[in-house]
């Protein structure tokens, strides 16, 4: 079965993901002479670096995603299919997805990243990940309801279980969902469960390095355990987890922590996708590619984003997997598919780090950008700059910062629901 796009003399480029990578050659490309099929599994984009602020009830989750219809309604050449790829063809220039066979000139692979477990099939079963909007919304559900029934509870093990929380994986996401989990013990959840003893609970951050931020500098790292330290978090170094249970978190030291709430933000592996030569795939499931993007043995399959490993003198292991990359790789290849069309030389990439910023909880940040480090109030400021100009749509960038000020004026969050889907019974 061949889904129903109308064919057109325009050459047609399939962009396979709207993440930050597909979603910005999608826009470059739009209104040119290529016919655009965009396909997602979901009919949005999300903004990944704001899904913590979803999981701890201080953003709704149509505040970070953006409908892909809206953003391209416009652009009469670009085609949007909310589908899911199950298979390459490239001998025939097509992809196998959920609503039949579409045909390609030029493959773009942005499928992005997803939750690494590293095998422990244990802890997928038992832990929360954050890698969509979906589970961010999942970690909000779970946390607010044991707490609701943590009330009940008459055994005071159980209550403990239920009001701490674990989080694995000291990198961005896992220092700000902990410091937004403490600050929410210290300043909102006491007004909401005055019946309950806020000293019970406790926010472990498990980090299985030396340091937190890995991937920052030794100040940024260092000011951010003492940031959140400060707000109460008990940050464990050099903890490597062995078991979780969904009750209790095992050390490979020996160690146990109590808890039935596990945050997973220890590694990502990309997301597979089935067709292309076994040896054009590197660790974590990366896909080989040159400095053009182009898949290693494939003319008109490209990759960009988390999905792609290219190396260049200074990453001789790949790119970082962040949002600046897929931004870059995607904005270069759209100029190059444009010159393409024109005749024109093509331009290799390479990589312009414009630093890296991660947020430890109210008027605390820690910057690096090229040219200078700083923390503290001021890098929280252009922390939060940043992130609202980099959101989608005009009616987004109002929503959140007027919640972020209602936040900072109130001390509080207004947004505490437990929403669960309703499971539609089948006659």
């Amino acid at each position: 079965m061949k889904a129903n796009i109308t064919e057109t003399s325009q050459k047609r480029i399939v962009i396979v993901g709207g993440g930050f990578g597909g979603l910005k050659i999608a826009r470059e490309l739009s209104n040119t002479d290529y016919q655009i099929v965009l396909i997602d599994k979901n009919n949005y984009h999300q903004f990944q670096p704001l899904f913590y602020q979803v999981a701890t009830a201080g953003l709704e989750p149509s505040a970070i995603a953006f409908p892909f219809r809206k953003i391209f309604q416009k652009s009469k050449n670009v085609h949007i299919r909310v589908a899911e790829v199950s298979k390459i063809v490239a001998e025939q220039n097509c992809i196998e997805t959920s609503i039949g066979i579409i045909n390609y000139d030029q493959l773009v692979i942005a499928i992005g990243a997803d939750t690494n477990f590293f095998g422990n099939t244990q802890m997928m079963e038992n832990a929360i990940p954050m890698k969509s909007v979906g589970e961010a919304l999942a970690l909000r559900n779970t946390i607010l309801q044991n707490y609701e029934d943590a009330l009940i509870t008459e055994d005071p093990e159980q209550r403990k279980g239920l009001m701490n929380i674990v989080v694995v994986g000291g990198g961005p996401t896992g220092v700000e969902v902990s410091g937004t989990l403490a600050e929410m013990k210290k300043i909102v959840l006491p007004k909401d469960y005055p019946e309950l003893d806020f000293k019970m609970m406790q926010v472990h951050l498990l980090e299985g390095s030396s340091k937190v931020l890995n991937g920052m500098s030794d100040a940024a790292s260092k000011k951010a355990k003492i940031y959140l330290e400060k707000l109460g978090v008990e940050v464990m170094l050099n903890a490597r987890v062995k078991i979780y249970d969904g009750k209790n978190v095992f050390m490979e030291d020996g160690s146990s922590i109590r808890t039935d709430t596990l945050v997973w933000a220890a590694g990502v592996t990309g997301n597979k996708i089935e067709g292309l030569n076994p040896a054009a795939i590197a660790r974590a499931n990366r896909i080989k590619v040159d400095r053009y993007n182009k898949v290693e043995g494939y003319n008109n399959i490209y990759a960009i984003g988390d999905i792609a490993w290219m190396t260049e003198e200074k990453y001789p292991n790949g790119h970082p997997q962040v949002a600046q990359v897929a931004i870059q790789e995607g904005d270069l290849l759209a100029k190059n598919l444009k010159n393409q069309l024109l005749g024109k030389p093509l331009k290799p990439f390479h990589y312009k780090d414009l630093g890296s910023m991660a947020t430890v909880g109210r008027n605390k940040a820690v910057a690096d950008l090229p040219r200078i480090k700083f923390q503290g109030f001021f890098a929280w400021l252009v922390w939060m700059f940043v992130h609202l100009m980099s959101i989608v749509g005009i009616k987004n960038k109002l929503i959140i910062f007027i919640n972020w000020v209602w936040n900072y004026v109130t001390y509080d969050q207004s947004l505490r629901l437990i929403i669960k889907p309703k499971t539609r019974i089948k006659k």
